[in-house]
């Protein structure tokens, strides 16, 4: 069994979820119970955020692998990053890890593809939609995927900051976004809607669409026990 590492803090509520989401499914598959290894480092959101919005990509980066550094030095043998955002550097955190990292947005694409999903839309951070991280990903497994416009972007995620990343849903913020998701998916005629921000679940519900969500955070956790217990 390998020691899962969690890069937390960003934010506070999907790291609670990813913590009580491991260890209830690693109750169930143990079948005896107990917990699992594992450690978590918590990032200050604020701060954060603050370097995304600036585009200060380098001291974000650094940030995070910093992060994974102090997992390594608490035993962790692989690690996530329970943030959506912070994957648009991915690939330059990973080059600077010891320990393997599991990507959410990788793992997204292969349950997205095990669904026979053609078209897809995203939701998530101005940042992480406007990135076209999901996009290029999807790409590569041959499915297209589509955001939302810039207008619409600014709108969902300004009901991620603050509200949902304090764990806060307000009913005309969530009738907001469902308008949004349920023109996109008609006119393009999606297969899915993937909650691309770890705190979307929160507000977007599976009996809220026609179609499937893809729950990025069920999704890492799912990959998470896999790998732990393979």
């Amino acid at each position: 069994m390998k020691k899962l590492g969690i890069v937390g803090g960003i934010g506070p509520e999907s790291t609670l979820d990813y913590y009580k989401g491991i260890n209830a499914g690693y109750a169930q598959r143990a079948c005896g119970g107990g917990n699992p290894p594992l450690i978590i480092d918590s990032l200050n959101l604020a701060d954060m955020y603050a370097l995304a919005a600036n585009k200060q990509w380098p001291e974000f980066t650094e940030r995070l692998a910093g992060s994974v550094r102090n997992l390594v030095a608490g035993g962790a043998e692989f690690a996530v990053m329970a943030a959506n955002t912070a994957h648009i550097v991915f690939e330059a955190v990973e080059r600077q890890s010891s320990i393997p990292l599991l990507s959410i947005v990788e793992e997204t694409c292969r349950a997205a593809k095990a669904k026979h999903c053609k078209t897809v839309v995203i939701f998530g951070t101005a940042f992480t939609m406007s990135s076209g991280l999901y996009n290029e990903a999807f790409a590569r497994y041959g499915i297209a995927a589509h955001v939302p416009s810039a207008e619409e972007q600014a709108v969902i995620h300004g009901i991620i900051f603050p509200h949902l990343q304090e764990g806060i849903v307000l009913p005309a913020e969530k009738a907001a976004m469902l308008q949004i998701a349920g023109r996109m998916v008609a006119e393009l005629n999606a297969d899915a809607l993937v909650l691309g921000c770890t705190e979307l679940p929160l507000i977007i519900k599976p009996d809220d669409l026609a179609v499937p969500l893809l729950d990025t955070t069920e999704i890492h956790i799912e990959a998470s026990l896999n790998y732990m217990l393979a």
